[in-house]
């Protein structure tokens, strides 16, 4: 029997890491925490993050500060943690609140959607961990030649997207009886960054919405403009959509923003859009047409570079006609939906396992070790440890957390 804890630090790794917990054997033992830090997501947003998956149960996964967290590894006395963090938190969890566990458990760490390109960063992060997960075959090529440069870490292994499989492909198989009258938005925090193009996007949808009344478009939110997500998101749809119907310049009613699981979303849908989500992945995976917007340039710094080729390339105006399209076969095969049989890291953490309980397993060098990362690594450890006031949102959320950064 292989007793696991995963541990996540906010609502994108929540959900890939409940879903990875569910793609284990039948015989391993899990569990499943949240570590607080000030991305930790609100109650709403883990129930929507488990939604579908076996942790989606009558008590949520907790959210615990970085000593709880400690003490509920020693209880459980885990074979496998899964660190599925953001990648200064996975260090400072690692080197300091979960070192010296006894048994010593193997490290497992990863990333929660499309990683291409790889980077070093990355890569730097949770080299201080066993296993590193990715996606795709091009994904593990890419951190494998990484690894193999800069050293550190262990190996790399294969996984599907864990939330790829929670919508069948059948026709007719949906929740909704086979009915699709949905447009689905998904935004995206980080891009496109300009408050611009993001208005950009939003009158597109207002005319889509004015054009085809018989269309529900729905913009669907990772977060409330109260909650926190993985990465800070400047301007929120939702509160520029506001401020752009006060003004007169789209009308009332032609979108709609909502927030819960994106399965349930995409059980209706007629189309997806996005500028650049996993979540495009779900929609090919539910047999949903849909568009990635070109219109902000295809690149690694829009995080949509992995869409050439793909075919599902498109523009503003695009959406505006609801001209959504269907991916390349041999694109999907090349990217996310290999075949399942393909997928090694429960076997990889097996193996793992077996070589820590004969002592035989070498710990993992992490290339953070060392006096020149010692400051950054302490800045992390304190994420973990703020007090509950500092952690609410907002600008002077912000300020009270610089403040008691620099006190230490």
């Amino acid at each position: 029997m292989t007793r696991l804890l995963a541990v996540a630090d906010s609502d994108s790794y929540l959900k890939w890491a409940a879903g990875l917990l569910d793609a284990t054997p039948e015989d391993w033992v899990t569990d499943l925490a949240v570590v607080r830090t000030p991305i930790a997501p609100s109650a709403a947003q883990i129930a929507a993050a488990v939604s579908g998956t076996r942790a989606h149960g009558d008590a949520l996964p907790p959210v615990l500060p970085a000593r709880q967290l400690r003490r509920a590894a020693e209880r459980f006395r885990p074979d496998v943690v899964l660190l599925a963090c953001t990648g200064p938190v996975v260090d400072a969890l690692a080197a300091e609140t979960l070192a010296g566990l006894r048994p010593r458990p193997v490290l497992v760490s990863g990333l929660p959607g499309i990683s291409v390109p790889a980077t070093e960063k990355a890569w730097l992060f949770r080299s201080g961990c066993d296993l590193f997960v990715v996606h795709s075959g091009r994904e593990v090529a890419e951190f494998s030649e990484i690894g193999a440069r800069l050293g550190g870490g262990g190996m790399v292994a294969l996984a599907r997207l864990p939330y790829l499989d929670l919508l069948p492909r059948e026709p007719g198989a949906h929740d909704a009886g086979g009915v699709r009258d949905r447009v689905v938005f998904a935004t995206q925090a980080k891009v496109p960054r300009r408050r611009e193009e993001r208005e950009r996007i939003l009158l597109a949808l207002a005319e889509l919405g004015r054009a085809r009344p018989d269309l529900d478009v729905v913009v669907k939110l990772r977060a409330r403009d109260d909650e926190r997500q993985t990465h800070n998101e400047r301007h929120h749809y939702e509160r520029l959509w506001t401020e752009m119907e006060s003004e007169g310049r789209v009308p009332g009613g032609a979108v709609r923003f909502a927030a819960g699981p994106m399965h349930e979303h995409l059980s209706r849908a007629a189309g997806f859009v996005t500028v650049s989500s996993t979540a495009a992945l779900e929609a090919i995976a539910g047999d949903v047409p849909l568009l990635v917007l070109s219109d902000f340039g295809v690149s690694a710094e829009m995080i949509n570079l992995v869409f050439e080729g793909s075919g599902c390339l498109g523009t503003l105006d695009d959406l505006a006609k609801a001209d959504f399209r269907v991916p390349a076969e041999e694109w999907c095969r090349a990217n996310y939906f290999h075949d399942s049989a393909a997928s090694d890291w429960t076997d990889r953490v097996a193996a793992l396992v077996a070589a820590a309980r004969a002592g035989t397993l070498e710990p993992a060098r992490s290339l953070l070790d060392g006096p020149e990362h010692a400051a950054a690594r302490r800045r992390a450890r304190l994420r973990l440890d703020v007090p509950p006031k500092v952690l609410r949102y907002g600008y002077r959320a912000k300020r009270r957390m610089r403040r008691y950064l620099k006190a230490f």
